[in-house]
């Protein structure tokens, strides 16, 4: 599963469970990356649910977790529209619409930079850019790994581009992420909990996955997002 463990998944469930005791400052943290498919649709499905009850107050800062350097090579784009096949099959026919395989970047660390540069102007702002440059890949097929592109989303959101690497923002998300006990993508931390890949049941089943929506993972993680805030 290459949002989580790119390199395979073993044979027991995933569960969508509290790992761990962390304190976080903001209201809800995520660790994913841009890449990962079950992290946009986690997202997706949170900020409707964030929608729904009227409670744009809470922003979601979304860190890096990049799971070409967990994983020590890149992501497998192959293995990507797989995962994207499956979720759009079993749980989410209206997402992914307009991803394409051949779109897929590289690499997605300058993408996370540029989020982590835009939370600098603030946690509105930081949420945007990670959730267009989530929306550029998924839902419309372009390769966020193109300067040009992501020239774009800074340009339209009143940033200014970094230097891959200038300052290691994705390598210090990365590690905070590597002591807080994150174990995938997408990871939250919400109220002094955390969830790894909540509102998602998936499992193997054979060469594929078998995925379904996770109601009590998902109505825990509500539960402290919205009724505890």
């Amino acid at each position: 599963m290459a949002g989580v463990r790119p390199q395979g998944l073993p044979d027991t469930a995933l569960a969508c469970r509290a790992v761990n005791s962390s304190q976080p400052s903001p209201p809800i943290e995520v660790y994913a990356d841009v890449g990962c498919p079950f992290a946009h649709a986690a997202l997706r499905i949170l900020v409707a649910e964030r929608t729904a009850r009227g409670r744009e107050d809470l922003a979601i800062v979304v860190r890096a977790w990049p799971l070409e350097v967990v994983n020590g090579e890149p992501i497998d784009p192959t293995m990507i529209a797989e995962e994207v096949d499956d979720i759009r099959a079993q749980v989410a026919p209206e997402a992914f619409v307009g991803f394409r395989v051949e779109s897929f970047p590289a690499t997605t660390q300058p993408a996370m930079e540029l989020t982590a540069v835009a939370y600098e102007s603030g946690p509105e702002t930081g949420e945007a850019v990670a959730l267009a440059c989530r929306d550029l890949l998924f839902e419309q097929g372009i390769d966020v790994g193109d300067r040009e592109v992501l020239a774009k989303v800074a340009a339209d959101h009143g940033i200014d581009l970094p230097a891959l690497g200038e300052r290691e923002l994705v390598q210090a998300d990365y590690e905070q992420g590597r002591e807080r006990g994150v174990v995938g993508s997408p990871h939250f931390f919400v109220q002094g909990a955390d969830w790894f890949c909540p509102s998602l049941d998936i499992r193997r089943a054979g060469d594929r996955l078998r995925i379904s929506f996770d109601q009590a993972g998902f109505d825990a993680l509500v539960e402290s997002c919205f009724e505890h805030n």
